[in-house]
């Protein structure tokens, strides 16, 4: 950038003694019109000052008054690239040879030849399909390898731009017929992955002879070798640029006043970033999330849905001390807890439940119901005994942690006995939909207001003005295996900006009183004004006041409208368009400004189609733009995996 300021400089135009009479409307239309036949479009300011400057030739001032040879590039090669095209019988360009000047020193380094066909040609890459047809094409992106050799590496169509169709599918003779646009294209695509992949590398100039086009480039910034300098280095470690811009202004005297005057400390806008978003969480609950159960389980049975029933037990004696065999019910979640019951107790003899250490029923001969011994009988061979009447246990296990005990007294052949604990929980999918938004404090404070906003990838409202575009109403997938659900919401995330003033300082705001005198007592022939002194006199006085004659200007700028045959051969990924058309010939739509004598510069093969004059299709673009809106609104984008 630096030698491009000396450029600039250096091309400030120099009027002769000659113009010093002119009056100052005639000498700035006569700078204006200079300035415009050496710059006025991009071919012109690239074929007057770019390519010259990087190509190391001269260089003329924009009056023509000074000629100088501007040093902006640190080194050049008139044969950076190179590219031969040889098209096939079947229209595809069976040969593409590629020559490259790795180094800078004016000779190849490397010469390879494409391993494919080309059917068609994008912007940044190619496209390769059986020869003559548009079947099986595979796409092909332009990229630069470790060895900074230019490579080919298959993509998905939607990833190359601007593909059209080049082989006998679409026409015959397609290359040939188009040859400099063929060549400008597939080598354009080539210095695009270079020059993006190297910085410091610039195309200077292209040139087309016959079937080969040159490319001369230049290092632009790299005088000592590599992307090591200021302008490149950010490049790699744009984290850096903060740290260096702080170190930078905090010795910048001219920062440092603009810091230190009323306007760097006292209100300033910052930008505050938020977000709006819908969060939707979905859990898949089963038993073992809800409730845990350890200890003497002798078995986990379904007693139906949503329902488990647990054995608690073993195998007794008839000594002075039956064994204790104790299950521990942890509910994870008691909000998820139904109910909870002993639903039956057997034993054979003899079998007594308890609920964290308290009594609650037994099964046997008779009653047990004390920490003593029963009375009757043990060792009773063949002799069941069964309690099934309900005992509710629920607010015992939602309140905590629950032992859950049978105590069994039994000999003889049975020896055994249990209780059956079923619970019920509320298993399945859980749903929770929330609205987090982040933006509430901003959008409360007077200070601020919304400057940009994106909902679901659409620009909503852009600095500060409303777009009156809305994302469509989108259907999501939420969840996984059983617990998956669809959402249909008009929004899920939007991105907000805000602008908001804040005080930096406690310092006055600055007086702007007389400036609002000025401008509202003053008219176009009146100037108003009004001064305050020191010991707070005010003064107000007024003065004729004229502008100069500001002269007439056109209407609007002369435009002319112009139109060019072409066949429709651009490519899509559903195939080549104008086959999906009744007639594949088209026109490509040109505007051109109009020369000084009041005609339109046409370029080859154009017809005119609205001569020069203050042209006015803005109705038409606004159709042209509602129309792909509409056709948006029709489409359906994901984000899945291709």
């Amino acid at each position: 950038m630096r030698g491009w300021s000396r450029l600039a400089a250096s091309t400030i135009l120099l009027l002769p003694a000659s113009l010093q009479a002119q009056s100052v409307e005639e000498r700035a239309r006569t700078a204006a019109g200079a300035s415009r036949a050496k710059t006025g479009s991009s071919d012109v300011l690239l074929k007057t000052y770019v390519t010259p400057a990087m190509s190391g030739e001269a260089v003329t001032t924009i009056d023509g008054s000074k000629t100088f040879t501007p040093t902006i590039a640190c080194q050049k090669s008139a044969k950076l690239l190179e590219v031969l095209i040889q098209p096939s019988a079947t229209g595809d360009i069976g040969l593409v040879r590629v020559s490259r000047d790795k180094d800078m020193d004016g000779a190849f380094d490397t010469t390879s030849n494409l391993p494919v066909p080309v059917s068609g040609i994008c912007a940044n890459g190619l496209l390769s399909c059986d020869p003559g047809t548009w079947a099986n094409c595979r796409p092909f992106r332009w990229d630069v390898d470790a060895a900074k050799d230019l490579k080919l590496t298959e993509v998905q169509m939607p990833e190359l731009a601007g593909c059209y169709c080049v082989n006998n599918s679409c026409g015959s003779n397609l290359v040939f017929g188009n040859l400099a646009t063929v060549l400008k294209d597939l080598g354009g695509g080539m210095a695009g992955a270079l020059t993006t992949a190297f910085p410091a590398i610039g195309v200077a100039k292209a040139r087309i002879n016959g079937p080969v086009i040159d490319y001369v480039g230049a290092l632009t910034t790299s005088c000592t070798g590599g992307d090591t300098t200021e302008e490149t280095a950010y490049r790699d470690n744009p984290a850096a640029i903060g740290g260096d811009a702080f170190a930078l202004s905090s010795t910048n005297s001219v920062f440092q006043a603009l810091q230190g005057s009323a306007a760097g400390s006292g209100k300033a806008e910052v930008t505050r970033s938020c977000s709006i978003s819908r969060d939707i969480t979905i859990r898949s609950w089963d038993f073992d999330d809800i409730l845990g159960v350890s200890g003497a389980v002798q078995s986990v049975t379904s007693c139906g849905t949503n329902c488990r029933r647990y054995r608690i037990g073993g195998d007794g004696a008839c000594g002075a001390n039956p064994p204790f065999y104790a299950a521990t019910f942890d509910v994870h979640e008691p909000d998820r807890l139904i109910s909870a019951r002993i639903v039956e107790m057997g034993a054979e003899d003899w079998v007594q439940g308890r609920v964290n250490g308290v009594i609650v029923g037994s099964a046997g001969k008779r009653p047990w119901l004390t920490d003593g011994l029963p009375s009757g009988d043990c060792r009773i061979s063949g002799s069941a005994w069964y309690n099934r009447t309900s005992i509710d246990i629920t607010p015992q296990l939602k309140a905590g942690t629950t032992s859950v005990a049978a105590r069994v007294r039994a000999g003889g052949g049975g020896r055994w006995g249990y209780i059956d604990v079923e619970v019920e929980a509320q298993t399945g999918c859980e749903v929770s939909e929330r609205l987090i938004d982040l933006c509430a404090a901003n959008a409360a404070d007077g200070n601020c207001r919304l400057y940009s906003e994106s909902a679901d990838g659409v620009d909503t409202v852009v600095n500060g003005v409303g777009t009156g575009l809305r994302p469509l109403p989108q259907t999501r997938l939420f969840g996984t295996g059983a617990c998956t659900f669809q959402f249909a919401r008009d929004f899920f995330t939007r991105e907000r900006q805000y602008r908001c003033i804040v005080d930096s300082a406690a310092l006055p705001e600055p007086d702007l009183s007389r400036g609002a005198y000025i401008i509202d007592h003053s008219t176009e022939t009146l100037l108003a004004d009004r001064q305050t002194a020191t010991d707070g006199t005010v003064t107000t006085s007024t003065q004729p006041f004229a502008l100069p004659d500001r002269g007439s200007v056109p209407a609007c700028e002369m435009i002319c409208k112009t139109r060019a045959p072409r066949a429709n051969t651009d490519a899509a990924p559903d195939g080549v368009v104008g086959t999906k058309q009744n007639d594949p010939a088209g026109y490509d739509t040109f505007y051109h400004v109009c020369d000084s004598a009041n005609v339109c510069p046409t370029g080859p093969g154009e017809e005119i189609v609205s001569a020069c004059g203050c042209l006015d299709d803005f109705p038409e673009a606004v159709v042209m733009m509602q129309t792909v809106r509409l056709a948006g609104a029709d489409m359906v984008c994901t984000s899945a995996g291709q």
